[in-house]
């Protein structure tokens, strides 16, 4: 079936393993056409597991005017940096997520809203920040008396380790928490009135669109209700395999090593466009 991509109007784009390359960092290439489809008037919005300030980061780079859903849809932030809408887990809720036997060499942070709480340090999560905005803090999560947070986070390279996390969390009875592994060693719990596709209804009711006319790129099961509710959802090819099993009727494009997103954009409508002004 042929895309009518003349209706999109919105481009939405994660960031880790889509819109980043495999140093973490927008590609001048990518900056190029997201600097062209703004001037051609489409919305862009990033939407990102990342903390906010950890993705404030990364965007500055575009140097164009991008709304930002951040940790999943906890936080909105206008292109302006204005934050639109916030929500917090209660302590009470992590407290009880946490209250489980978890592996020691699992990776355990808490997403604060100025620093980010963890039991170990962890190179690898480490290496995503290729400037260090969004600052760690080393803590005993048995001393803690506050556990407020944005999310909860478990990072791991044994992905059967994390199942088994998640399902421990899970029969202990976290009703008002939803989970998704945006990459195979990340399990991140939320509320379940936190997911991106909400936050980015809520930008796209006051921007005056719908979800129909917006186009967004995804590579993991954080991306999932995002992709499958947009007028075009696209996978990276990327992606896990499971994930892409999860939602065979989309489109799967490039790597976000070969600069999927842009390429994509490129031929879709940046191209078009100009020949259709020529």
């Amino acid at each position: 079936m042929t895309t009518d991509f003349s209706k999109i109007k919105v481009i939405i784009s994660d960031l880790d393993g889509t819109l980043l390359n495999q140093e973490h960092k927008i590609s001048d290439y990518t900056k190029k056409n997201f600097k062209e489809l703004h001037d051609k008037g489409y919305l862009i919005i990033v939407a990102t597991g990342r903390h906010h300030m950890d993705a404030m980061a990364i965007l500055d780079t575009l140097n164009i005017p991008i709304y930002l859903v951040s940790s999943n849809g906890a936080r909105i932030h206008a292109p302006n940096r204005d934050e639109l809408y916030s929500f917090n887990l209660e302590s009470d809720v992590v407290k009880a997520a946490l209250d489980v036997d978890i592996d020691p060499e699992i990776t355990v942070v808490l997403f604060k809203e100025n620093s980010w709480q963890t039991n170990r340090v962890n190179e690898k999560i480490n290496s995503f920040q290729t400037e260090l905005k969004y600052l760690p803090e080393l803590v005993d999560y048995k001393q803690l008396d506050d556990f407020t947070a944005i999310k909860i986070f478990f990072s791991h390279e044994n992905h059967e380790k994390l199942i088994h996390l998640k399902d421990t969390i899970i029969a202990k009875g976290a009703d008002s928490l939803h989970h998704a592994f945006s990459l195979p060693t990340c399990l991140e719990f939320m509320d379940k009135s936190v997911d991106k596709r909400f936050a980015i209804e809520r930008v796209l009711e006051k921007e005056g669109f719908t979800m129909q006319e917006a186009m967004a790129f995804g590579d993991g099961f954080n991306d999932l209700q995002m992709l499958s509710s947009t007028g075009v959802g696209l996978i990276m090819g990327n992606a896990p395999q499971s994930f892409k099993d999860v939602l065979p009727q989309l489109t799967i494009i490039g790597t976000n090593a070969d600069d999927g997103v842009a390429q994509y954009l490129f031929k879709n409508l940046v191209a078009v466009s100009e020949t259709i002004a020529n």
